[in-house]
């Protein structure tokens, strides 16, 4: 039971700690997929974590947070897919623009609304994702071993972190086997392809740019209405740019990918726990080597796998229609 009580609370806490990063590289690989890089996740999920907060704290309802911060990052996506699809625009650029008016904007309009130094009111219990109570958690609480990892690992989740476990089989499947993902992923590789089959290039991009909004909008609502109890500036703290390295490194497929965001999630956990630990001849933990862990993961693994795995080939190609 010792080891249980070790291991459980760690685990547990790296699905929730994933969960945000899943969504947004599930993101990151539909748009690359259809041949679009979008950087601009870090600044998408951010909008959606304060339209998610302001109109939580506004209601006293989750859901319609939930739905606001989907919106605010569908409003962002159509800007990108505007820049890089119709007017064929540098997609590296324009992402970078996102991050910073992102980064700005929700600031200033929380400065403005609400007057708390750029943050929002904290979210009453009924205006936050809580952990949910699996059925037959209590008939098995007095089983020793499944009872525990029922009820603390599998159990006591949000809605959101079970959300996208699900997307994972979901997005394998409609990428692999469905009609839709076939044309998605031949937009990333041959588009000129697609375009002779009589199927609009510009359409499929837009849709797959919208696909990726909508899981960074979930992404950063479950930030501040799930793990958070409201928005702080800048909260996202670069998990964008750790979701683009865990969709690289999962090498643009979805079981890879979660596998990359696991290992971040167990990082990030770990380093929660290391904070105000004392080592012998050392003295405490430094906070700011716990809390760079995470990016020292991201560059040391990119370091030794980019070159190694292939993108798309049209990625990052702006497609011209030839006549």
């Amino acid at each position: 039971m010792e080891i249980l009580d070790a291991v459980l609370p760690p685990l547990a806490a790296t699905l929730r700690l994933a969960t945000p990063l899943l969504l947004a590289a599930l993101a990151g690989m539909v748009s690359e997929r259809a041949g679009i890089i979008d950087v601009g996740l870090e600044g998408k999920m951010l909008v959606g974590a304060f339209a998610a907060a302001a109109v939580a704290s506004a209601t006293g309802h989750a859901v319609p947070g939930l739905l606001a911060g989907v919106m605010a990052a569908c409003l962002l996506g159509l800007v990108h897919a505007y820049a890089c699809v119709t007017l064929r625009g540098s997609q590296v650029v324009s992402g970078m623009a996102i991050n910073i008016i992102a980064s700005g904007l929700t600031a200033t309009l929380a400065l403005s609304w609400f007057r708390l130094g750029g943050q929002t009111p904290p979210l009453p219990p009924d205006a936050r994702f809580l952990p949910l109570v699996l059925p037959g958690t209590e008939a098995l609480a007095d089983i020793p071993v499944l009872g525990r990892v029922y009820g603390t690992l599998i159990g006591g989740q949000t809605a959101l972190v079970y959300l996208a476990l699900a997307l994972v089989p979901l997005s394998a499947y409609v990428l692999g086997r469905t009609r839709f993902g076939l044309r998605l992923r031949a937009c990333g590789e041959h588009p000129a392809a697609v375009d002779t089959a009589g199927i609009s290039v510009a359409r499929l991009r837009y849709a797959a740019v919208l696909i990726a909004s909508v899981l960074c909008g979930v992404a950063g609502a479950s930030i501040a209405t799930a793990q958070g109890a409201g928005f702080q500036r800048d909260m996202t703290a670069g998990r964008g740019y750790i979701a683009l390295a865990a969709m690289i490194l999962g090498g643009w497929r979805p079981w890879p990918i979660l596998l990359a965001c696991l290992a971040f999630g167990v990082l990030d956990a770990v380093a929660i726990r290391l904070q105000g630990v004392e080592l012998p001849g050392v003295g405490q933990f430094p906070v700011q080597a716990v809390q760079a862990l995470p990016y020292l993961l991201t560059v040391i693994l990119l370091a030794g796998f980019v070159g190694r795995t292939v993108p798309p080939r049209a990625s990052g190609l702006p497609y011209i229609k030839e006549r």
